[in-house]
């Protein structure tokens, strides 16, 4: 079993006010948790909460100001082979589809690239097997035909997709989710979801799912937390936290929320 832990975990940055002054402003502040392979954890909480510097924790675009990101135990390496063991590892799917690929290159480059430099692949036949196998995993057929298009040929939903392809092309232990069907049509959200829920089945895979929705987040989690001004204030099952929440934040976020059974029905359409 995989293992990917946040331990005592601190993100501050330094800001000046409009006198002079300075401070540090606390975007994450001393959060614990671990993520378990074949486990999804869902980390909920409203804009600004700092939910998106944990993915940028998570995947090395930001540095701690205080505390350990550990991999299977072991402290994760800034520099060199530990750095790369651990993006083999460690893979992010990108909130907007349309951002996360480039518009110049072809759908077969995006999964090319990673199965060449993360050595899951070698020469143009074994490659190019793996960019077709790749594209039937998430659902995308006929694969040649869709690897020979580019982005702005595809739908918004086919995007998403293959930025899955393109981040189970290391094949990763722990897969990190933000906001993955936001940028999405209400009618394919659940596809998309569906779709994650199955590969991380599939693969035993650790799945952070971080999302502002809690209906979602209780359907296809194991554990919710709960984030509030950088810091994790509830934690639980997510039943537990969804239908019986500790924290008076918890309890605006649930009594906001619409009706979970009624939220997916909306994300299914029917």
């Amino acid at each position: 079993m995989s293992t990917l832990e946040f331990r005592n975990v601190t993100k501050a940055y330094h800001i000046r006010g409009k006198r002079g002054q300075s401070g540090k402003l606390f975007a994450v502040n001393d959060v614990n948790f671990t993520l378990e392979s074949g486990k999804t954890v869902a980390l909920v909480g409203q804009s600004g909460s700092g939910k998106s510097t944990i993915a940028k924790l998570l995947l090395q675009l930001e540095r701690p100001s205080s505390g350990q990101i550990l991999l299977d135990g072991a402290p994760v390496k800034r520099h060199g082979a530990g750095l790369r063991d651990y993006r083999h590892n460690v893979q992010m799917v990108f909130q907007d589809p349309f951002a996360s690929l480039n518009p110049y290159h072809s759908v077969a480059h995006h999964l090319a690239r990673p199965l060449a430099l993360h050595g899951r692949a070698r020469g143009s036949a074994e490659i190019e097997a793996g960019v077709r196998q790749l594209l039937e995993r998430v659902r995308l057929a006929p694969a040649a035909e869709i690897a020979a298009k580019h982005p702005h040929e595809l739908s918004g939903g086919q995007r998403q997709r293959v930025a899955i392809a393109r981040a189970l092309a290391p094949e990763p232990t722990m897969l990190i989710a933000d906001e993955p069907v936001s940028m999405l049509d209400v009618s394919i959200r659940l596809g998309i979801l569906n779709l994650l829920a199955e590969l991380q089945r599939e693969d035993n895979l650790g799945v952070l799912y971080i999302t502002h929705d809690l209906a979602t987040a209780r359907h296809f989690s194991d554990e919710i937390l709960v984030m509030y001004k950088g810091e994790i204030v509830e934690r639980g099952p997510a039943d537990d936290v969804i239908l019986n929440p500790q924290h008076e934040y918890t309890k605006k976020l649930a009594a906001a929320a619409p009706n979970p059974e009624l939220r997916l029905k909306q994300i299914a359409g029917v």
